[in-house]
């Protein structure tokens, strides 16, 4: 059995690689990429999240190979703007879940993980008898605000945030560069969210999207991740926007090691309420070929794989 404390940790992956009209496939223990340009090996242990666009065909092995070493895949559009499709994270165990949801279906639980997820995008602390549509009001000066700085410290237009998806192209280019690096951005909160065990359905302050936690994620670093870096793209000018963008996120996220930050600021984020961290679920993680427990009304679960007609306790 692998040595679970040797493994390598999603906080310490590198955060993601979009690749488009190629090939994947299997290489040795990892894959590799074939383009026009010749093959380039890729060692996706280290990587927290592949994104194929248009054009990409993957083979068998390619896809197991990743999901062995952890790697997060996903199935985007062009230029990475669109999300059609997701594979399995790494954790097996639905501790974390079973926490995020508890939290999330609970009113006032709900709140405290609201209120602090709006506490974090702020350097100094809230009044705590601030209503929670004083503290969006506040959000919203904050958001535009950090719009009219990039665009001062830029010399780039900025007359609001306007973007359809049916009409791309139709978009201002920092409207298109703001939407490209939001994608790049979501793209890694996801690959976090889900590797590290939580569901991305289950949102906070965003409700009714299957991404929602991963829009609550996001959120927490566009005004110093993805903002800065759209409106410099277009200062630049220049050809391929959303490519030039796609890369100074690339970039910003290793500077500021992202996917490190993502997956503590979803844990300490979550924990407003330190017992339902310690839910019974049994000792199921170290084998993940083991079943999980089976619910009970009375509290802890009870253990899963024991039939019930020999005597045991569970079922099988």
């Amino acid at each position: 059995m692998k040595d679970l404390h040797i493994l390598p940790k999603i906080r310490d992956s590198w955060s993601y690689l979009y690749v488009e009209h190629c090939k994947v496939d299997q290489d040795a223990k990892a894959i590799a990429i074939h383009d026009v340009r010749g093959r380039i090996p890729v060692p996706c242990a280290s990587l927290a999240l592949l994104m194929l666009g248009p054009g990409t065909s993957v083979t068998h092995a390619a896809m197991r190979a990743l999901a062995e070493n952890g790697c997060s895949v996903l199935w985007v559009g062009e230029q990475g703007v669109r999300t059609y499709a997701q594979g399995l994270g790494e954790t097996r165990s639905a501790r974390n879940l079973l926490h995020q949801a508890r939290l999330c279906m609970d009113r006032d639980l709900h709140l405290r993980v609201v209120r602090r997820m709006y506490e974090m995008r702020f350097p100094e602390p809230l009044d705590p008898g601030l209503t929670l549509r004083q503290i969006r009001g506040k959000e919203g000066i904050r958001v535009r605000e950090s719009y009219a700085r990039a665009s001062r410290e830029t010399g780039v237009e900025w007359r609001g945030r306007s973007y359809k998806r049916e009409r791309w192209e139709g978009a201002d280019p920092v409207n298109r560069a703001l939407s490209a690096a939001n994608s790049c951005l979501y793209g890694v909160c996801h690959a976090a969210v889900v590797s590290a065990g939580y569901s991305p359905a289950l949102g906070f302050i965003h409700t009714g999207k299957m991404l929602s936690f991963v829009y609550d994620i996001a959120d927490l670093y566009k005004a110093d991740v993805t903002v800065p870096a759209a409106f410099r793209a277009v200062a630049e000018e220049g050809g391929q926007l959303e490519s030039r963008v796609r890369k100074m996120c690339r970039d910003e996220f290793a500077r500021q090691r992202l996917m490190a930050r993502v997956v503590e600021d979803i844990a300490y984020a979550l924990s407003v309420d330190e017992e339902s961290e310690s839910l019974p679920l049994g000792d199921f993680d170290s084998d993940e070929a083991l079943p999980g427990g089976l619910w009970d009304p009375a509290g802890a679960a009870i253990q899963g794989g024991v039939n019930l007609a020999d005597g045991g306790g569970g079922g099988g």
